[in-house]
């Protein structure tokens, strides 16, 4: 049976955690610890209360999650927040965070796992955060519809397009989660149409002004993707099982 410390040390190295600056607060890595023993690796994106109870309820020893416990200055245990730290303690679940380097990671990070799901094939990388660029450059060449298509096969829940761009893109961005900070980028990048999570009301006048094809697929589902990848060689590499924490976040 792997020690926590086996699968940790793998994960640091796998997502080359050191080398990845996150958003101050983010605290990626190891989280939560438990008694040093691992039997069954869970995935999830929230490190919610409810995430939390499911994977103790599916035997969850290490629950892997891309929205971490940690996101800001020292804050009191209570509450909600207690409840979460109490069912972890008396549970021996630990938790382990990668939000940015689950991002930016080329084989199994969101973006990428997402561009291999629609069958987009890399070109580059941009929108560089502390030196390390978290957005992905696709080829287009296929037109809107195709495009459309496949994202409803991917997302079957529904997504939602704003084409005042090409019809047929020449370069598709994929920034999962919040592409906020992408749309003002896309035009210098040759790029004419973005896949993300979610996006705000005011980037509709920016489609239209810079003629832009936006589509927004939901920011919780846009990152599953890499917790799964992530977990699942974990799986592979200690021989234990692992399962998906699903919750039915609609944003």
């Amino acid at each position: 049976m792997p020690s926590l410390q086996e699968i940790v040390d793998y994960c640091d190295e796998r997502l080359n955690l050191t080398a990845i600056t996150d958003f101050k607060g983010a605290e990626n890595g190891i989280q939560f610890q438990n008694n040093g023993t691992v039997t069954k690796v869970g995935a999830a994106v929230d490190a919610g209360l409810v995430p939390f109870q499911k994977a103790v309820e599916a035997n969850v020893d290490l629950l892997i999650v891309h929205h971490g416990m940690f996101w800001g200055p020292a804050f009191p245990i209570t509450g909600k927040r207690y409840e979460k730290y109490k069912i972890c303690m008396e549970s021996n679940l630990a938790v382990y965070g990668a939000h940015l380097p689950l991002d930016a990671h080329k084989e199994i990070g969101n973006n990428a796992l997402l561009a291999k799901k629609l069958d987009l094939k890399q070109l580059d990388w941009f929108l560089e955060y502390e030196r390390n660029p978290i957005g992905l450059i696709t080829e287009g060449g296929i037109t809107r519809q195709e495009l459309k298509n496949r994202l409803r096969s991917t997302f079957p829940e529904g997504f939602k397009a704003i084409e005042k761009g090409s019809e047929k893109p020449k370069k598709i961005a994929i920034l999962t989660g919040s592409g906020a900070s992408a749309v003002s980028e896309l035009v210098a990048e040759g790029v004419d149409t973005l896949i993300t999570g979610e996006l705000k009301q005011n980037h509709f006048n920016e489609a239209e002004e810079s003629e832009l094809n936006l589509y927004t697929c939901g920011h919780y589902a846009t990152e599953t993707f890499g917790v799964c990848a992530l977990a699942k060689e974990i799986s592979t590499q200690f021989e234990l099982d692992w399962e998906f924490i699903a919750t039915d976040c609609p944003i």
